[in-house]
């Protein structure tokens, strides 16, 4: 597998589970998703494993492969929501009360 077919994918898949866990889309429609589809939809590490699925099939590779890559581009997006978004994410504090909330709004 070539190294850009992966880093475009590990983008194309940042992109779509940022849209996916926080923007409104067009017409609000990914609101009105996120809303029918439970908390499940807001948090960002959920939501990252799902567009991983369909984007390590066109990456290319057998199941192998694919057993890899799909993790991979979900912890790709993971860390790239990490270093674009820092203010999204908490850090865990063990004398703090908040410190199972991965999000603070």
């Amino acid at each position: 597998m070539d190294f850009t077919v992966l880093a475009v994918a590990a983008l194309a898949n940042w992109r779509l589970a940022h849209a996916l866990a926080a923007e409104d889309g067009p017409w609000r429609s990914l609101a009105r998703l996120r809303a029918a589809a439970g908390p499940a939809m807001a948090c960002f590490f959920c939501v990252s494993v799902w567009p991983a699925l369909p984007l390590a099939l066109l990456a290319g590779g057998g199941w192998r492969v694919l057993l890899v890559v799909w993790p991979a581009l979900s912890a790709a997006a993971i860390l790239i929501e990490r270093a674009a978004f820092p203010a999204t994410f908490v850090d865990f504090a063990e004398d703090d009360e908040t410190s199972n909330v991965l999000r603070t709004e």
